[in-house]
């Protein structure tokens, strides 16, 4: 499906409205979870959409803990992203398990549990297990596919996605889970409601920088980098005149000789292509996940 089809079903769906109770989630107490995250000091992640912090829950699972941020009188627009994200259901999507309103005007998100901590602590912890070959492919194309989901499947479509090695959860099975999504921005206290008045453009830009966030995650995978700076250090490596040359001394060390080159060609190739996307990608996601899916040895979910 190209790009100009894809912005055309999203802008469809987003004409539509979802009503009735938030259903398949629960609501935990603001002391349950404070307790949980140390008083909100595991830290996970930190980026422009909140700060998700680490819990242990009172019946002994680790959970993901999201602060979307102080609402003031927005309590029924968190409720309807509740609503909306507990309705999202995908292999390699990190399933809300249930909400928090508590201190003051402060607002939680609590998603499923987190065996295996974040794609981050497993590329840059030396004591940890290093991944296989396999399952970065297997990683990459379960991002793939996530994101395929969000923007052509949910209704209304989740567009409002950061991809990064610090937001993707691995499961007991070293599952990939993507953790940030939402279909509100919170900026300080105010909230930017996608609407059916969006402009294509704008819907394609939005489906650039996902796309582009995509290429730098592969990158990720393939270095062992956890890159800083939206990706600036590996993709100004990918697109320097002698990256054929040094494309070797490139792969992470953890992974030895343990790699298959030409799936690792055919994943570079789709990291340039996009980076390349810019604000006007020529490819969509689930073009990307095709190609993904084709050119390497991995078996569709």
């Amino acid at each position: 499906m190209g790009v100009d089809r894809l912005i055309r079903r999203v802008l469809a769906l987003l004409h539509r409205s979802s009503h009735g109770p938030i259903s398949f989630v629960r609501h935990f107490s603001y002391k349950d979870i404070k307790k949980g995250t140390d008083d909100f000091q595991r830290i996970i992640y930190s980026n422009s959409h909140g700060t998700a912090y680490k819990a242990k829950l009172q019946d002994g699972g680790v959970a993901l803990v999201k602060e979307v941020g102080a609402l003031d009188q927005e309590k029924d627009v968190f409720y309807r992203e509740v609503q909306l994200l507990g309705r999202l259901h995908h292999r390699h999507l990190l399933p809300l398990r249930g909400f928090c309103t508590g201190h003051k005007t402060k607002r939680l998100l609590v998603f499923d549990n987190i065996e295996n901590g974040s794609l981050k602590e497993h590329l840059s912890d030396p004591l940890k297990t290093p991944l296989s070959w396999r399952t970065r492919l297997q990683i990459a194309i379960g991002v793939a596919s996530a994101l395929e989901y969000l923007l052509l499947f949910a209704d209304p479509p989740m567009y409002h996605v950061s991809i990064s090695s610090s937001n993707i959860m691995l499961d007991d099975q070293f599952t990939a889970k993507v953790a940030d999504v939402g279909l509100f921005t919170s900026v300080g206290n105010h909230i930017t409601v996608p609407h059916a008045s969006c402009s294509e453009e704008c819907m394609v830009q939005e489906h650039g920088n996902i796309i582009l966030q995509l290429g730098v995650l592969i990158l990720e995978l393939i270095t062992g980098q956890c890159s800083e700076k939206g990706g600036a250090d590996l993709i100004q490596w990918i697109q320097e005149s002698r990256f054929a040359s040094s494309m070797h001394k490139m792969i992470d060390p953890d992974l030895g000789n343990n790699y298959d080159s030409r799936e690792l060609k055919n994943l570079l190739s789709v990291a340039k292509l996009c980076l390349k996307s810019g604000d006007k990608p020529k490819f969509s996601i689930p073009q990307i996940l095709h190609y993904l899916q084709k050119k390497v040895d991995i078996p569709c979910d």
